[in-house]
Order: structure tokens, then sequence, then C-alpha cells
């Protein structure tokens, strides 16, 4: 059999207000044709199928249309729920799309009920070996230790907790039979690395679980973290198949396809997806990114620029879409802007002689750049009529 590991598809969301879903859709048309041309039999999905826990009308069908095509290319789906899904609605029908090949495993009980598949020729013999798939949903908790049956509501507990009950159950299959064992886990495993879109889930950020949880399982497909990486020989991040932030501009987004046979887990390789757009993260002076060659490839990227001008250029932003239309975060960080050679705000308004130079100092304080001539006329005309009306009331 040949698996295919993937996770964190995050269906509905926008980067930096841009919407994802034709890029989405051009990922799920490179799974179906992966799953094709490198006969998979099972996709896994581990987690955060869709971005939020009420995912739009549009957002429902790209899944539907995304099951229905990898079925219809001839693999089976075992999918588990993450933290942006809402468990309940994901895994409605459950059991109705078990028939058409579609595995889900949402609930708490259906921790020590895997999806069996055949891995020799002995499909209908008692003692033939087969591959268990078991699903680990997104555990929050605070909701599910006392379910759990621990007392302290930390992520580590409630992991070691629900993989205590599928080494039980595996154990109570593999009694005169060979089983080999598949688990999806939604979860931050330590070792692994993390990047500015996984969001934090608490104050303090999410409690890692310590990779020896794992032990004894024939391959772990992880999801939650959105870099692909391996953490051990069998834990492994698929990561998401598109960025969700420049902090993964570098990324290379791929899965992982996984041989599994009656020997148990086999070659691991990663296949990669090609982005419908690249990320560009560019930093510099405006004059010099308006013309320089070196940055002519971002032309066509979703870029993110940082500008290290003295003083913040006018009209930035618009400027620099003249050249990178697709601009989408802007920052500044001007050079020579130390705190040594810098004065505070407040300092500035302490030693203004009149009104003009307190607006002044304010215009530099919110936008980096003091008042040229033409906007410091305005500002004194502004303040002469407030005086005048002041006089005349």
């Amino acid at each position: 059999m040949r698996l295919l590991h993937t996770s964190d598809w995050h269906l509905g969301r926008s980067f930096h207000g841009v919407g994802m879903l034709d890029a989405q859709r051009a990922f799920i048309d490179q799974l179906v044709s992966c799953v094709r041309d490198e006969a998979v039999d099972v996709v896994l999905i581990a987690g955060d199928v869709y971005d939020r826990a009420l995912p739009g009308v549009d957002v429902v069908r790209l899944l539907d249309d995304a099951l229905v095509a990898l079925t219809g290319a001839g693999a089976q789906v075992v999918l588990t729920s993450g933290n942006h899904d809402s468990a309940i609605r994901l895994g409605f029908a459950s059991r109705l799309l078990e028939r058409g090949g579609v595995h889900l495993r949402t609930r708490l009980s259906e921790l020590e009920q895997p999806v069996l598949f055949a891995l020799d020729d002995e499909a209908d013999a008692v003692d033939g070996a087969v591959l268990a798939i078991y699903g680990i949903p997104w555990l929050e908790p605070r909701l599910v230790a006392e379910q759990l049956g621990v007392g302290t509501a930390s992520h580590f507990e409630v992991t070691r907790a629900a993989t205590d009950l599928i080494r039980a159950d595996l154990a109570a299959r593999s009694a005169g039979r060979t089983v080999h064992s598949v688990v999806l886990a939604h979860t931050f495993a330590s070792g692994g690395i993390s990047s500015e879109s996984e969001r934090d889930l608490s104050i303090g950020g999410v409690g890692a679980v310590p990779l020896d949880l794992f032990d004894g399982f024939g391959y772990t497909a992880l999801g939650h973290l959105h870099g692909r990486q391996e953490l051990s020989p069998t834990v492994r991040y698929s990561g998401s198949p598109l960025a969700y932030s420049f902090s993964e501009a570098k990324h290379r987004k791929g899965s992982w396809l996984v041989d599994v046979d009656a020997d148990g887990i086999g070659a691991v390789r990663e296949v990669l997806w090609t982005a419908p757009r690249t990320l560009a993260v560019l930093r510099g002076k405006l004059a010099e990114l308006l013309v320089s060659e070196e940055h002519a490839w971002a032309e066509s990227a979703y870029c993110q620029i940082t500008l290290t001008d003295a003083q913040r250029p006018a009209q930035a932003m618009e400027r620099l879409r003249t050249r990178f239309p697709d601009t989408l975060v802007l920052g500044f960080d001007p050079e020579g802007a130390g705190a040594a050679t810098k004065s505070s705000y407040s300092s500035r308004l302490a030693g203004a002689t009149d009104d003009l130079a307190v607006c002044c100092s304010f215009l530099e304080h919110v936008r980096g750049r003091g008042a040229d001539d033409g906007e410091a006329a305005v500002l004194a005309q502004a303040l002469e009529a407030v005086r005048l009306e002041g006089i005349s009331r």
C-alpha cells in the first residue's frame, strides 16, 4: 500500500486579506494528480482541514469536491480534526461517508477504532497482515481530561492517555496476527519548528508533547506545524500545502509518500507542491528597491517589504506597488535610528516651543517622517484659524 501524508489544508484561509480558494483548489488538483500518478491507496489528512469552525458555503463545497475527486482517483481518505476545525461538524455523517471510502476520526470514542486495510493476499484470513490507521483529533485538555480519566489538564497528559488507549487496542489486535500501525495526530510535538501562522491557542502558548509518546507506532503522521519536517524516522510533519505567512517564504511545501507492506513501513519520500504565487521578503531603501534588477523576480510575487530609509518616504506603498503590485505588508526600520540618536516622543514634546512644533512632533511620531514645508504651512493655517475662532468667542 502507499499512503500520502498531508495536513493543515486550512481551506477558506486568506493571506493578508487576499482570498486563497483558487490557490487551494490548485493544490487539490495537484493532490489528485499525485494520487493517480503515484498509485496512492490512502490519503491521510492530519487535522485543520478548514481554517474556521464555521466555514463558508464555498469552502465546504471545495472540500466536498476534493473528497469526491480523491476517491474517484482510487484513494481512500482518513481524516482527523484539528484545532481550527469543529470536530462535531466535520464528523457529521461519518458512518455514511465511510461507505464511500472517507473515514473520519473526530471523536474520543473513535480513538480505539482504527481503519483497517489488508496488506497481503490473505485479505479474508483471520491471521492476514493488516494496517491499522488510528486518528487522534485535536485534544483540548480542559474539555477532554475528565473523559480520558486524567487528573491534570495538560496536552502531555491527554495525549499520553490517548496513545495508551491506542497501544492497548493495538496489542489486542496483534494477538495471533501481524498488525502494522499508523497514527494521525494534530499536536505540537517537541522538536518541531513553528512558524507565525500557527496561532497561539492559550495565554502562554501551546504545551508540547514529547516524541516518545509515539514510540512503537510504525509511522506517526503529524499535523499542526506548517513546515514539513522529520522529527524522527517514524514521526513527521507534512506541513501545510501552501504558505500562510511570510515566515514560510523559504519553506519547500510538500507531503510524504509512505510505502507499507506485510513487513511494515518501508520507504518514505517527499512529494512537492507548486504554489501559484511565490512570496518575497524584501528589505532596502525605496529608491533602490524601485530600480534594482536584483529584485525583478519579485514583481509577480506577494511581497513583504521593509524600508530602511532614514525618514519614512511619502506615499511609500503607492510607489512600491508601481513595481511590486502585490505588496501586502509594508514595514519601516530606518537605518541609524538607534535609541542613542533617536529622541523619544515625550522629549520632543517637552522641547516644543509652540503649538506648531507640538503638531509636527506628533506627525513625526505617528508616521516616522517630519512635516515638509507644505504640510507645516497647512498646519500653521489650521492653528491660526482655531486661534481666531477662539478669540471671536
